[in-house]
């Protein structure tokens, strides 16, 4: 059953594209280092979300999230039976959310936040026997990003833009794993370390500068995967995934932004909540070349249905389903998603006051993934 093992988790992974709680995008996988042997593997994704509503003046919001594409490479190597190395490239973080309409006339018009990451993660991993293991390494992360506040719901900061230079930064991350090679079952669990930018920071009202340029602390959250597959029949694999990540540390708090507020210190563009997310699935080989799986996904919804306008959902339900095929040292697998993202209201305003209603939302998504094993 090894092979199949190595099977299901690349089809898991190559459609972990979608669904994610707060602004992650790829979930920071580490699977590559459980696969056996030597290996490189590229992997793609392509999401397509319907994210739209109405405001409280009655004007027709259409889709406000764009369309993204992300990509992957990770390679693997042994240095003998005890000792391994992971390199993997990412895009851990994302967002495209842009609110049509005039900033004069609607309540969120204009409105727009992009976030664009990549992360490089050097991951070493040492087997003490076939049962027990740990793994580690670094993260280097960059991170840029640009928020325009646009509409009557933000008042005098109608027309307000923020602009983040990109910045690099270092964490860490460390876990362990269990494992019983005569049942295919394992059981990883992985914490990555927070990551504190230091973005240089451009504040204007309208294209005219309100401050003089400075330097915006954003934290990038800590999360913990717990990883775990298990063998339930003959070429039958039960797998899944939860992941808690910490996004309430993402505070975004400029300078002129945080005084327009009033006296208490770190106001924030952003208003993200923790979130907890959960995979489980099926895979199945039907022979030694084709393998096929099903999985159901679910993102915790926050407290209320009240939420950021820069990131307009509560919550999500997805089913992915994909196959894997196998010719000598080549495997290419893929799947699609289909995501059904909760109502949500977003809000302005301390105390908070819903600006819009956001109702039957979806996205849709594929992953490919192409892996060379040497």
């Amino acid at each position: 059953m090894k092979n199949f093992v190595s099977a299901a988790a690349i089809l898991a992974a190559s459609t972990s594209i979608v669904s994610a709680g707060g602004l992650d995008r790829s979930g920071q996988p580490i699977g590559i280092i459980f696969e056996q042997g030597n290996r490189v593997e590229l992997s793609f994704g392509y999401t397509k979300p319907s994210v739209g509503g109405t405001d409280v003046l009655t004007n027709s919001i259409s889709s406000v999230a764009s369309n993204y594409l992300t990509a992957g490479v990770a390679l693997k190597y042994d240095f003998n039976d005890k000792i391994s190395f992971a390199l993997i490239v990412d895009e851990p973080y994302g967002s495209d959310v842009t609110y049509p309409g005039s900033s004069a006339t609607t309540m969120l018009g204009g409105t727009r936040a992009i976030v664009d990451s990549y992360a490089v993660t050097g991951i070493g991993r040492y087997k003490f026997n076939e049962n027990f293991s740990v793994h580690g390494g670094i993260r280097y992360q960059e991170i840029s990003a640009g928020v325009t506040l646009g509409g009557l719901a933000y008042a005098g900061l109608n027309g307000y833009n923020a602009e983040f230079a990109s910045d690099g930064a270092f964490g860490f991350l460390v876990g362990g794993a269990y494992e019983r090679p005569d049942i295919a079952l394992r059981v990883a669990l992985t914490y990555n370390s927070k990551i504190t930018h230091n973005l240089a920071t451009q504040e204007t009202i309208g294209g005219a500068p309100v401050a003089a340029p400075g330097s915006t602390e954003v934290v990038a959250p800590e999360s913990i995967n717990l990883d775990f597959q298990t063998g339930i029949a003959k070429d039958t694999l039960l797998f899944g995934s939860i992941r808690y990540a910490r996004h309430s540390q993402v505070i975004v708090s400029p300078a002129f932004f945080d005084t327009a507020l009033g006296p208490t210190p770190g106001d924030s563009l952003t208003s993200l909540e923790n979130s907890l997310d959960f995979t489980v699935g099926i895979g199945r080989r039907f022979n030694d070349q084709w393998s096929g799986f099903v999985s159901y996904t679910q993102n915790s919804k926050g407290d209320d249905d009240l939420v950021s306008p820069l990131a307009p959902t509560n919550g999500s339900k997805a089913i992915t389903i994909g196959g894997k095929y196998t010719m000598d040292a080549v495997e290419i697998s893929g799947g699609i998603r289909y995501t059904k993202l909760g109502d949500a209201r977003p809000e302005t305003g301390t105390p908070d006051v819903a600006r819009a209603n956001f109702t039957g939302n979806s996205a849709v998504s594929a992953g490919l993934k192409i892996a060379y094993k040497f």
